[in-house]
């Protein structure tokens, strides 16, 4: 018997997900229980395939799985004899899926819902799509369990209560939702990137996922510049992911990395799609975030960034926004061009907003700001607080040892 390793099996469910649920809601309906359905398979299948070789037809494996689980779901519903043909007709082993199908677009823009809150709609689409379970989706926005399940179970209702059939938005409403679309691609990608919790500093799992709905949503959209926009700015910021730890696993500021080891044909790529979202109408959100990232992966070191555009574009991008991490992000750039004071008179004003909450960003920033002043005991102090507050172990470590080396008691 052949053991599957457990990174094989997580990596192959997570990419068949969206397939097998997109099969069975299109063949069943019911949006709620097959998602409660593949989501019951998918567990299944992480404890046997890792146990056991691989089935010779996963997805289909899968599929078969979650439609006896659709028949137990409404066999236990009622006990009329019409649910219980319709639930003895389900549990039959279905049909093969159709080479190459992918319903994870339409999925997206079902879980986008606009009835749903973006943190709610977030939730969903990482649990569907992502096949993220509901502990590692809590972890992730460092709730409990028991919230995070409440959470999803409620927009998987209002989604199934909506009645909307399982296909893609015609034009009209795909422009309606597109905002929330692109925001819940954004935040997947960000949590991939730097995870809000945990021991690694991202999850390549869920950058790469991001990075394929965004090349999905590029070839349904080309000519819109936001949707280009987000698609550069997610692969300028992957190209530098090598570099922005060591082999042993610490964290590697963007100031110390050796650019050498960025992914030139990711920058390249990047690069051309900023451009062209330039060129495809007026700069928004993501295309400006684009453009900074574009900037930052052309300097050949830290010191010789264009800060004085980078600064343009986040003056820009704080009015489009009104963000308080786009402010903190302007007032690295303020300190780069003018100094740390007028970047620091910045941070007041934020820190009294009390936007960024309990944030460790605020700190790092400020302790940060003050080592490039030269108040080591301040700084020390701002390094020792912001590693308290972060939730990434690696994040935390880096900034545990920043505070180390500047004297830490």
């Amino acid at each position: 018997m052949t053991i599957t390793s457990p990174d094989r099996v997580e990596g192959l469910l997570r990419d068949l997900a969206p397939r097998a649920l997109g099969v069975v809601v299109r063949r069943y309906g019911h949006f709620a229980d097959a998602e409660d359905a593949v989501q019951e398979a998918l567990l299944s299948a992480s404890t046997s395939w890792t146990r056991s070789s691989l089935p010779d037809n996963p997805l289909a494996w899968l599929i078969r799985v979650a439609s006896r689980r659709m028949a137990d779901l409404h066999r236990s519903e009622t006990a009329r004899r019409r649910r219980e043909d319709l639930a003895a007709s389900w549990s039959r082993d279905p049909p093969d899926p159709a080479p190459g199908g992918d319903d994870t677009l339409t999925l997206f823009f079902l879980c986008c819902h606009p009835s749903l809150a973006p943190t709610s709609a977030v939730a969903l689409t990482l649990r569907a799509v992502g096949g993220l379970t509901t502990k590692e989706i809590a972890a992730a926005f460092l709730v409990p369990e028991a919230t995070m399940a409440q959470r999803i179970s409620r927009a998987k209702r209002t989604v199934a209560d909506s009645g909307e059939p399982f296909e893609l938005p015609d034009p009209a409403h795909q422009r309606a939702r597109l905002a929330l679309v692109l925001r819940v691609v954004y935040l997947v990608f960000n949590e991939g990137y730097t995870a809000s919790a945990g021991r690694e500093l991202g999850r390549t799992d869920l950058a790469e996922e991001a990075i394929r709905i965004g090349r999905l949503l590029h070839e349904l959209l080309p000519d819109d510049p936001e949707v280009t926009g987000l698609l550069a700015l997610t692969l300028l910021n992957e190209a530098r992911r090598s570099a922005r730890v060591t082999d042993a696993g610490t964290l590697v500021p963007l100031e110390q990395q050796d650019r050498t080891r960025w992914d030139g044909a990711l920058i390249a790529e990047g690069t051309a799609l900023a451009t062209a979202a330039l060129r495809q109408g007026p700069m928004g959100e993501y295309g400006a975030q684009a453009a900074i990232a574009a900037l930052h992966d052309a300097a050949p070191n830290y010191e010789d960034t264009d800060w004085n555009r980078i600064l343009t574009l986040y003056g820009g991008l704080e009015r489009m926004t009104k963000s308080p991490v786009v402010s903190l992000n302007r007032a690295v750039a303020v300190a780069m061009v003018e100094g740390p004071d007028a970047a620091l008179a910045l941070l007041d004003d934020i820190a009294v907003s009390g936007a960024l909450g309990r944030s460790h960003r605020l700190h790092a920033v400020r302790a940060h700001l003050l080592e490039m002043k030269g108040d080591a005991a301040g700084a020390r102090d701002e390094y020792v607080a912001a590693a308290a507050a972060a939730g990434n172990w690696r994040e935390r470590d880096y900034l545990t040892l920043k505070a180390a080396g500047l004297g830490l008691s």
